[in-house]
C-alpha cells in the first residue's frame, strides 16, 4: 500500500535540477563491472547516473530514483508496435486519457514515462526496460507508482531478467484504483548482470493508457569493503562488513556468499524444500510447490527465496480457517537457555485475514499439554518473503509447530527453515513415547476458528452469531460490547493489545512491552513503572521498511469520531511517528508527531466520517543503531464518538461564520486533500473580521495529491419549501481549479453553482436557491467540493448563512450548474455541445472554452419557433441596486441569420435597452446593457426568428457589476476585468492572469499600488511569472473580439517587478485572429517597481482580439507582471509620447494581421537575414524599438506557413 511521501523524510530522496536538464558526465571512470550496481564508486555518484535512475548522493542508505523530470534515466522503449512508451506530462496530452498531473510534483508540468494512446486492431504489448543493472542485495526494494485505466488495459507486469530467466516479480490485470498506484516489490538477491521491464498489454478494443513515474530502487547496494568492522559484526572475505544477524541466515550479505560458509554455520540444520522437507513433517494442507507453473491464483510466489528462482520450490498452503495447515518439527532439545533459534521466511499475501502462527509444544510428562504462541503474523505482507527469528528458551523437550491458514485467494509460503546449532535433534531412540504426533493448537485469537455453530469469521456471543462485517462497527450487538472489544480501544495492559496488529516486514515491529524494558519515559502514558505500552523493538526482516500496526476493519464511523491517544517519539530528524487510515487500497495520513520528545504527550485526532471497511495504522521508524536510544510509543488509546448515530446540537447549525468551530460542517473523504479551519495570518484573512477564522483547502498546506475536497453537512431537514443559502467565497491564484456547490437529496446530487479559476484577491458573495420536494419526509446534505488544478492557489469559505425563501437572481452564471433560475419557456435550453440535445450551435461554450462547458441556446429554425415569433428567457428577479451597474453577457449567433437578440430591463415597467441583429461567426461576442433599477428587476432575452434553416442563439457567461459599463476593449481593472479573459490554457501551462490590489494580503508578490489611484486600494491586472517552469510557458489575458480596423491605438501603463540583474520576465502584446498570432509589442524587465507607459497602433482587415502575454525567458523567478488603465481607442491613431526620464517608450509600430500573401512571401525572404540580425549579428539590439517587431512570431495558420515560434495557438 502506498505511504504518503511527506511522511518519510528518511526514506524518500528529493532529486533537484532542472526539469529540462541535460546529464554532463563526469571525468570518473570506474570499471565497467561496477557501474549501475547501485554503488557510488565516483565522488559524485555520476557511475550511477542513467541506471534506470539517476544518482545523486553516495550515502548508502539513500535511495537511487528517477522522477523523469530531467530524463528518462536511461529507461527505453523496447515495443515492437505503434503501441510504444514515451517521456511525457500531462499538459502535452491534452483531454487524453492519461494522468491530469504526474506524481513527483503532483501538477501538469511534472514529467513520468507513459504510453501513447493506440487504437491498432490486435493486442499489442508497451514495453520499457531498465538499463542492465548488477549484483542487487538481499534487502533491495523496488519502489514505482503508476497509473492505468482500468478500461483501457489488459494486463500491467513488471519482470526482471538475469541469466536466461525472466521472473515475474508482479502481475495483475486490474481493476486498478483511481490516480497513481504504487507497487513495491522486493526482487531479492540477483548475482551478476540483471535488468527490469515494466510492460502493459493492450486489447484490441482497448487504447491502453498507462503511466509510470518515481522509480525508486533502495538498499539493493552490495556492501563495500572497509578498512575495520564494527565490534561485534562479520568480516567477509571481500573485506566488506555485515551485521551480526546477517550471519547464517541464508542469505548472501557479503555478495561473496562468505557470511554462509563460515564455521558458525556448520551446526546448522537448513532446510529449503529443494528436496523434500528434510527433518519437518507436515499435515494435509501443506504443498511442496514451485513457481514455474503457476496455478491460477494471482498471489502465488512467483519464485522461491532459496534461488530466487521460479525453478526454486517452497512450502504452501491455501487452507481456509477450519482446517489450519500444519507443519512440525522432530523432537528437539535446546542446548542452552539462549542459544536455540529459528530463522524462516514467510509469504503473506493475497488476503486480510491469512495468518501464520509459530508454537512451542512441549514434551515429557511433565511438560505443559498447551502449545505456547511464540509468534504470530496476520494480514498482508505483499508478494515478498519476509525474514522472521524466533528465539527458544525450554527446559523440556518441544516441537516447533507451523499452522498456516488464509482467506478467499489468500496464500500463505515458508522457505529456508534454519535451526541454529543449539537446537539438537532429539535421537529416535530417546524420544518421548507420544511419537511424532502433536496436538493441532487451538488459535488463541476470537474469530479465526469455528465457534460452535458460528460460521469461520464469526463472533459467537451467547445465541448470537456476529457476522464479520457487524465487528468493529460502533454499534455493540452482544450485551457485554464483546464485538466492539478487539477494535483500537485500549489501553495495553492486557495481552490482546486492543485488535491492534504488527504487520511489519523491516528491521522494526511494533509490539506489547514492560514499560522498563523499553526504550523511553521509562513508565507508561499513566506514570506506572510497572504499565505496558504499544512500542517500537527490533525486529529481524531484511528489509528497511518502517514499521506498522493495524487494526481490524472498522466502519462505518460518523463525523464526530476522534482517536484520543498518548504518544512519545525520541528520534533523530530522519524519524518519525504517524497515523494513516487505510482505505480501499489508499493510505491517507491523519497525524504526524510534531517534534522528538522523551516524554509522553497526548494528542487527539478527527477521524471523521468514512465508509466501512478502513483500518487505523501507526507507522514509526526511528535509527534502533544510531546514537542515543531512539523509540517511540503508543499508549491510552480510546475511539470516542464514532458511531454514525452520535449526534450534537451543532449539526443542524448551517449558517456559520467558522469563529468558534465549524458549526454543522464536517470534512469529507474524497482524498487526502482536505479542508480546514484557519485563522487569518499573512496573505490569508477571513472575511466576518479580516482577522478571525475561516475554512481553506490549500493543496500546498499540507501538501496533498488528490484531486478534491469536500465539506458537508449532516443530513438535514427542510425548514421550507425554499431556502437560500448564501455564502462568501475566495478564490486566487495562477491556477487554481474549480469550486462547487451541490444538494445531495434521495442519492441524488443536485449542482446549485460552481466557479472555476481565479476570480480575483478578494472575497466574493454568492447564493443559490434550495428547491425542495414536497415530501417533508426528504432530508437533503449541502456539499462544497474544491476541484484543484494545480499547486498555485486556494479556496476559501465564510460566512455561511441559510434562510427560508428564494434567493435573489445571481450577479453571476455561467450555466455550468444549471439555469441559474431563468425562466426557459420550452424553447431555450442549457446544454453542452458534447451531450446536447441540439443538432447545431458553439461547439464550445465561453467559459471553459471545450466542448464540455455548457450554454444556452435557442433553435430558430422555422420547425422549431417561425418567423417573426419570440423566444424569452427570464431571470429571477435581481435586487435594487444603490448605484448604476453594468450588466455583460456574451452570446453567439449562427452564421445562418438567426434573427434579432433583443435585451430587456423589467422594474415597474418594461423598457428595451438593447437590440442585436449582426452576422453570426464563430466566435463568442461580448455585449453590455448599462442598468438602473431602485426596484427589484429582471433581465429578459428575447429571440426573433428571421425564419432560417439551421439557425440558433446562444447565450452565456452573464454578469452584473456595479459602476457604468466600460468601453471594448479598456478597463481601469477597479471593479474587475472589465470583460478581458484570463482563462486559462492548458497547452501554455494553465496558469491565469489574476485581479487584486496592493492592500490586499497575497501570498505572491505584487505592485504595493496601481497606476489609476496610485494608491494601495487601487486594483489592477498581475501575474506572478515565478510559476512558469518548463512546462508552463505564458499567461494569456485577452479581449473580447474586435470589429475590423485600419488604425487603432492601445494604450496601457505595465509594472516588472523583477528582482535586481534578473530580466527574464517579459511582457508582449500579440494580434489574434483566424490566420493567427501577431506579436506586435514587447519589453521586457529591465526598469523594474514603477508603472511605465506602453502604446502600439493595430490594424487588422479582419475581426481579432488583443492578447497580453506574460512568460519568461529563463529559470523561474519571483516577479510581477502587471497591467492597468488599458485603453483602447478605436479609429484613432497613437500620438507619440513624450518619454519620462527612466521611461523606455516602444516605437509606434502599425501592424497588420492576415496581410496579403505579398507579405508572407518577403518575410520568407528576408527571414535569414532577420534572424541573423535578431540573434547574431547584433546581439544588443532591443526588441521594443526594432522596426518591424514581433514578425519572427507570426503564425499564418491559413496560408500553411510557420515560422519560428513561441506562441502557440489562441483561442
Amino acid at each position: 500500500m502506498p505511504l504518503p511521501s511527506r511522511l518519510l523524510p528518511a526514506l524518500v530522496l528529493l532529486l533537484a535540477g532542472s526539469p529540462g536538464g541535460a546529464w554532463v558526465p563526469n571525468h570518473c571512470r570506474a570499471p565497467p563491472d561496477t557501474v549501475c550496481n547501485f554503488v557510488c564508486d565516483c565522488g559524485d555518484c555520476s557511475d550511477e547516473t542513467q541506471c534506470g535512475y539517476n544518482g545523486a548522493s553516495p550515502a548508502r542508505s539513500a535511495p537511487f530514483a528517477c522522477s523523469f523530470e530531467q530524463d528518462s534515466c536511461g529507461w527505453r522503449d523496447i515495443s515492437t508496435s505503434g503501441y510504444r512508451w514515451l517521456r511525457d506530462r500531462a499538459a502535452a496530452a491534452l483531454g487524453g486519457p492519461g494522468p491530469r498531473a504526474d506524481h513527483t510534483l503532483g501538477t501538469d508540468l511534472g514529467w513520468f514515462a507513459a504510453v501513447g494512446t493506440h487504437r491498432g486492431k490486435e493486442p499489442s504489448v508497451a514495453a520499457l526496460r531498465s538499463p542492465v543493472l548488477r549484483e542487487a542485495a538481499p534487502t533491495c526494494e523496488l519502489r514505482l507508482w503508476y497509473q492505468a485505466a482500468s478500461a483501457d488495459v489488459a494486463e500491467l507486469r513488471l519482470e526482471l531478467t538475469h541469466g536466461t530467466e525472466t521472473l515475474a516479480l508482479w502481475r495483475s490485470s486490474g481493476p486498478w484504483g483511481e490516480g497513481w498506484q504504487e507497487l513495491v516489490v522486493a526482487p531479492g538477491r540477483v548475482r551478476g548482470d540483471f535488468w527490469v521491464t515494466f510492460s502493459a498489454t493492450r486489447n484490441a478494443t482497448h487504447r491502453g493508457a498507462v503511466a509510470l513515474d518515481d522509480v525508486t530502487f533502495r538498499g539493493c547496494g552490495l556492501p563495500t569493503p572497509q578498512a575495520s568492522c564494527r565490534l561485534g559484526h562479520h568480516r567477509c572475505q571481500n573485506q566488506a562488513c555485515v551485521e551480526p544477524h546477517q550471519v547464517c541466515d541464508g542469505e548472501d550479505n557479503c555478495g561473496d556468499s562468505s557470511d554462509e560458509d563460515t564455521p558458525r554455520c556448520h551446526g546448522h540444520i537448513p532446510t529449503d524444500f529443494e528436496m523434500g522437507l528434510g527433518l519437518w513433517h507436515r499435515t494435509e494442507g501443506w504443498t511442496r510447490n514451485h513457481s514455474a507453473s503457476v496455478p491460477a491464483r494471482p498471489a502465488w510466489p512467483r519464485r522461491d527465496h532459496s534461488r530466487n528462482s521460479a525453478q526454486g520450490y517452497f512450502l504452501v498452503s491455501v487452507a481456509e480457517p477450519r482446517a489450519p495447515a500444519l507443519l512440525y518439527s522432530p523432537e528437539l532439545q535446546a542446548s542452552g537457555p539462549h542459544n536455540c533459534s529459528l530463522i524462516l521466511y514467510h509469504y503473506l499475501h493475497g488476503s486480510q485475514t491469512g495468518r501464520l502462527r509459530l508454537y512451542l509444544q512441549a514434551q515429557g510428562p511433565h511438560a505443559p499439554r498447551d502449545p505456547v504462541l511464540l509468534r504470530s503474523r496476520h494480514g498482508e505482507l505483499g508478494a515478498a518473503w519476509v525474514r522472521d527469528r524466533v528465539d527458544i528458551q525450554s527446559e523440556h523437550r518441544f516441537r516447533i509447530l507451523l499452522a498456516g491458514q488464509t482467506g478467499p485467494g489468500g496464500v500463505v509460503g515458508l522457505d529456508d527453515l534454519i535451526l541454529s546449532a543449539g537446537c539438537t535433534p532429539v535421537p529416535e531412540a530417546s524420544r518421548s513415547p507420544s511419537g511424532p504426533w502433536a496436538p493441532v493448537p487451538r488459535p488463541q485469537l476470537v474469530g479465526l476458528q469455528p465457534q460452535g455453530p458460528c460460521e469461520p469469521g464469526h463472533l459467537r456471543c451467547g445465541d448470537l452469531c456476529v457476522p464479520p462485517e457487524q465487528l468493529c462497527d460502533f454499534r455493540p450487538q452482544c450485551e457485554g460490547g464483546e464485538d466492539e472489544q478487539e477494535c483500537g480501544t485500549t489501553d495495553f495492559e492486557a495481552p490482546p493489545t486492543g485488535g491492534w496488529e504488527d504487520a511489519s516486514v523491516g528491521r522494526l515491529q511494533w509490539g506489547r512491552l514492560p514499560a522498563e524494558e523499553s526504550r523511553g519515559p521509562g513508565t507508561d502514558a499513566s506514570g506506572a513503572a510497572a504499565g505496558h505500552f504499544l512500542s517500537l523493538q527490533r525486529a529481524w526482516g531484511q528489509r528497511t521498511a518502517a514499521a506498522r500496526a493495524l487494526t481490524p476493519p472498522l466502519g462505518p464511523s460518523g463525523p464526530h469520531c476522534e482517536l484520543h491517544m498518548a504518544y512519545f517519539l525520541q528520534s533523530h530528524p530522519q524519524g518519525f511517528l504517524a497515523l494513516l487510515v487505510v482505505e480501499g487500497g489508499a493510505r491517507e495520513l491523519v497525524w504526524e508527531a510534531r517534534s522528538s520528545s522523551s516524554a509522553w504527550k497526548a494528542d487527539t485526532v478527527l477521524l471523521g466520517q468514512r465508509r466501512r471497511p478502513f483500518q487505523l495504522e501507526f507507522v514509526g521508524l526511528v535509527d534502533w543503531e544510531g546514537p542515543g536510544q531512539q523509540g517511540a510509543g503508543v499508549d491510552s488509546v480510546t475511539l470516542k464518538d464514532c458511531s454514525p448515530a452520535v449526534a450534537t446540537k451543532r449539526d443542524t447549525e448551517v449558517s456559520c461564520n467558522f469563529e468558534q468551530h465549524t458549526c454543522g460542517w464536517h470534512t469529507g473523504h474524497l482524498t487526502d486533500a482536505h479542508w480546514h479551519r484557519v485563522e487569518s495570518r499573512g496573505p490569508g484573512y477571513d472575511h466576518t473580521t479580516g482577522k478571525g477564522y475561516f475554512m481553506l483547502l490549500d493543496p500546498v498546506d499540507p501538501p496533498a495529491r488528490g484531486p478534491g475536497a469536500h465539506l458537508l453537512t449532516q443530513p438535514q431537514t427542510p425548514a421550507a419549501p425554499q431556502q437560500c443559502l448564501s455564502f462568501w467565497y475566495h478564490l486566487h491564484g495562477p491556477q487554481i481549479g474549480t469550486l462547487r456547490l451541490v444538494m445531495r437529496q434521495d442519492g441524488k446530487d443536485v449542482h446549485l453553482w460552481s466557479r472555476s479559476g481565479t476570480q480575483g484577491n478578494r472575497w466574493h458573495q454568492a447564493w443559490a436557491t434550495l428547491h425542495h420536494p414536497p415530501d417533508a419526509g426528504a432530508q437533503y446534505q449541502l456539499l462544497f467540493e474544491g476541484l484543484r488544478d494545480g499547486f498555485h492557489g486556494s479556496m476559501a469559505l465564510d460566512d455561511l448563512a441559510l434562510r427560508p425563501g428564494p434567493c435573489w437572481a445571481p450577479k453571476h452564471c455561467s450555466f455550468e450548474d444549471s439555469a441559474c433560475g431563468f425562466s426557459t419557456g420550452d424553447l431555450w435550453m442549457r446544454q453542452a455541445h458534447a451531450t446536447g440535445h441540439a443538432a447545431w450551435g458553439p461547439r464550445a461554450d465561453h467559459t471553459t472554452e471545450t466542448t464540455h462547458g455548457h450554454y444556452m441556446i435557442v433553435d430558430t429554425s422555422p420547425q422549431a419557433l417561425p418567423r417573426g415569433h419570440a423566444a424569452s428567457l427570464t431571470s429571477e428577479e435581481h435586487q435594487p441596486l444603490a448605484q448604476p451597474a453594468c450588466l455583460t453577457f456574451w452570446y453567439h449567433l449562427s452564421l445562418r441569420n438567426p434573427g434579432t437578440l433583443q435585451v430587456r430591463v423589467e422594474e415597474a415597467e418594461q423598457h428595451q435597452v438593447l437590440s442585436i441583429s449582426e452576422r453570426g461567426g464563430l466566435a463568442w461576442r461580448l455585449g453590455r446593457v448599462a442598468v438602473q433599477a431602485q426596484q427589484a428587476w429582471r433581465v429578459v432575452f428575447e429571440a426573433v426568428a428571421a425564419g432560417v434553416e439551421h439557425s440558433y442563439m446562444a447565450l452565456d457567461d452573464l454578469l452584473l457589476r456595479d459602476g457604468p459599463c466600460p468601453r471594448p476593449a479598456s478597463c481601469d481593472f477597479e471593479t474587475g476585468l472589465c470583460g478581458w479573459s484570463h482563462l486559462s490554457w492548458p497547452s501554455l501551462g494553465g496558469y491565469s492572469w489574476d485581479w487584486s490590489s496592493g492592500s490586499t494580503p497575497s501570498r505572491y508578490p505584487q505592485p504595493p499600488v496601481d497606476h489609476t489611484l496610485g494608491t494601495d486600494a487601487g486594483h489592477f491586472a498581475v501575474f506572478e511569472t515565478g510559476v512558469l517552469g518548463p512546462g508552463g510557458r505564458a499567461a494569456w489575458l485577452h479581449s473580447q473580439p474586435l470589429p475590423p480596423t485600419q488604425a487603432s491605438c492601445l494604450r496601457f501603463w505595465y509594472l516588472m517587478g523583477f528582482p535586481e540583474h534578473f530580466y527574464k520576465g517579459e511582457l508582449r502584446v500579440l494580434l489574434s485572429s483566424a490566420r493567427g498570432q501577431l506579436a506586435v509589442w514587447g519589453a521586457g524587465g529591465r526598469l523594474r517597481h514603477q508603472w511605465l507607459e506602453g502604446q502600439v497602433e493595430v490594424a487588422s482587415a479582419e475581426e481579432f482580439q488583443i492578447v497580453f502575454e506574460a512568460t519568461l525567458g529563463g529559470q523561474p523567478a519571483l516577479g510581477p507582471i502587471a497591467l492597468d488603465d488599458v485603453e483602447y481607442l478605436a479609429g484613432q491613431r497613437c500620438q507619440r509620447p513624450v518619454p519620462n526620464q527612466g521611461d523606455s517608450v516602444p516605437a509606434i509600430v502599425p501592424a497588420t494581421v492576415g496581410g496579403a500573401l505579398l507579405l508572407v512571401l518577403l518575410v520568407l525572404l528576408g527571414l535569414t537575414g532577420w534572424q541573423w540580425l535578431w540573434k547574431g549579428g547584433c546581439p544588443s539590439r532591443d526588441r521594443t524599438v526594432a522596426a518591424t517587431p514581433g514578425f519572427d512570431n507570426i503564425l499564418f495558420n491559413a496560408d500553411q506557413v510557420t515560422l519560428p515560434a513561441s506562441i502557440t495557438n489562441g483561442p
